[in-house]
C-alpha cells in the first residue's frame, strides 16, 4: 500500500474533518477584507460626521492662533493647550474609532464566521524553530504571500500617486484661502482619499477572500485512503465489529435459554423450527415469543423444553409463520391470534386431561396464511 503522501487529495472533506479543522482554529480568513471593512467603516463615520468633525478640527487649529499676550507668558499655557487639543481630537475621532471597532468584530462574519478555538491559543514551541521559520518563508505559500504584498503595494501606490497628481491644484489651494475654507477643503480631500483607499482595499479584499476560501477548501481535501481510514475509525474495525456481534448473539441466546422454562408451549416443525410462546392474560395483550431458533438452536430449544415438561406442538405452518413474523420478546401479530389460540386451548385441554387421567385430545392443525411464512414456506 502506498503512503498517503503519494496520493492526490482529490476528495471533498468529511464533516468530521471540517469540524476538527474549526476546533483547531483553521477557518478561512482574509486580512485584506478585514482591513477594507475597517477603512470603509472609518471613512463612512468620518463623512457622516463631517459637520461636527469640521467644528472640532477648526477648534484644534484655533487653539494655536487665539491666545492673548498675557497667556503667552504663562507657564501653564502648553499644558492647557495640549489638554484642550486632545479633548477636541477625541471628539473628532471617537465616531471613527467606534465604527472601526465594530467593523473589526463584524468582518470575520463575512468569511469563516465567528470561531473560538482553545487549541489555537495553546503555545506551540516548534514555531520558535528558526529553521522551520525560514522554510516557511521560502515555501510556496510564503512566496505567494510575498507576491501578493508586492502587488498590493504597487497597485495602491500607483493609484494614490495618480490621485495626488490629479489633486495637486486642490492641495495647493488649501493654504491660499481662509483658515475655515482650508480646513473644510482638507477634510474633503482626506475623506475622498480615504474612500479611494478603502475601495481599493475592498477590491483586493474581495479577490483575496475568494482565494482564501479556495485555498482553505483545497487544504482540507482528503485522499481516498484518508477517507477509508476515517470511516474505519468511526465505524470500527470490521473484524472487531464481527466479534462484538458474535458476543452479543451469544448473550442473547443465553438470556433466551434462561427465559425458556417460563414458556407455555413450543411450536415445532418438527425438526427445523422451534418457537416458544408465553401468555399471561393479566400482563400481556397477546402471546409473546420468548425463544425461537432453527436447526441446531431449535434442537436445543426442544431439549430444554422437554427437560422442563413444556408441551411440544407440531404445527409446521404456524412455526414457520411465527419465526418469520415475530421478533424475540415481541407479541405475535393479530393475523396469528386464531391459530395460536387453538394451540393454547389444546395445551390447556392436554393439562386438564392429564390431571384427570382422561384420554389426551387430538392435536389441532391451525390454518395459516402462506404469505405470513415469508421465505420459509417450504
Amino acid at each position: 500500500m502506498s503512503d498517503d503522501s503519494d496520493q492526490e487529495k482529490t476528495e471533498q472533506p468529511t464533516e468530521k474533518k471540517q469540524r476538527e479543522s474549526r476546533e483547531k482554529g483553521e477557518v478561512p480568513r482574509s486580512r485584506d477584507l478585514s482591513g477594507a471593512m475597517v477603512v470603509l467603516a472609518g471613512v463612512a463615520a468620518l463623512m457622516n460626521s463631517g459637520e461636527s468633525a469640521f467644528l472640532h478640527a477648526r477648534q484644534i487649529f484655533s487653539l494655536g492662533l487665539g491666545y492673548s499676550r498675557e497667556a503667552l507668558f504663562t507657564d501653564a499655557l502648553p499644558g492647557r493647550a495640549l489638554q484642550a487639543a486632545m479633548h477636541e481630537a477625541l471628539k473628532l475621532f471617537a465616531p471613527v474609532a467606534v465604527a472601526t471597532m465594530v467593523a473589526t468584530l463584524v468582518a470575520p462574519l463575512l468569511l469563516g464566521g465567528l470561531n473560538f478555538s482553545a487549541q489555537a491559543l495553546q503555545p506551540k514551541f516548534e514555531r520558535l524553530d528558526p529553521i522551520k521559520g525560514l522554510g516557511k518563508i521560502f515555501a510556496m505559500r510564503g512566496l505567494v504571500e510575498l507576491g501578493k504584498a508586492l502587488l498590493k503595494l504597487l497597485f495602491i501606490g500607483a493609484v494614490l500617486a495618480l490621485l495626488l497628481r490629479h489633486w495637486q491644484g486642490e492641495l495647493q489651494a488649501t493654504g491660499r484661502g481662509s483658515v475655515v475654507a482650508g480646513i473644510a477643503q482638507s477634510i474633503g480631500l482626506l475623506g475622498r482619499a480615504a474612500l479611494w483607499f478603502g475601495s481599493m482595499l475592498a477590491l483586493i479584499g474581495g479577490i483575496d477572500a475568494l482565494y482564501q476560501k479556495f485555498d482553505h477548501a483545497k487544504n482540507l481535501r482528503m485522499t481516498k485512503q484518508e477517507i477509508k481510514d476515517e470511516m474505519k475509525e468511526s465505524e470500527g474495525n470490521p473484524e472487531m465489529k464481527g466479534r462484538i456481534r458474535q458476543v452479543q448473539q451469544a448473550q442473547a441466546r443465553r438470556r433466551m435459554m434462561e427465559e425458556l422454562p417460563k414458556a407455555d408451549v413450543v411450536v415445532v416443525n418438527p425438526t427445523h423450527f422451534a418457537v416458544a410462546l408465553r401468555y399471561d392474560d393479566g400482563r400481556m395483550g397477546a402471546p409473546r415469543v420468548i425463544a425461537k431458533g432453527v436447526d441446531v438452536l431449535a434442537q436445543q430449544i426442544r431439549l430444554v423444553a422437554g427437560s422442563h415438561r413444556i408441551p411440544l406442538v407440531e404445527a409446521p405452518p404456524l412455526a414457520r409463520a411465527l419465526y418469520a413474523t415475530t421478533e424475540l420478546g415481541r407479541e405475535i401479530p393479530a393475523a396469528l391470534y386464531v391459530a395460536v389460540a387453538q394451540v393454547l386451548a389444546y395445551v390447556y385441554q392436554l393439562k386438564q386431561a392429564a390431571a384427570q387421567g382422561e384420554t389426551p385430545p387430538a392435536a389441532p392443525t391451525p390454518e395459516v396464511d402462506p404469505d405470513l411464512m415469508g421465505p420459509y414456506r417450504e
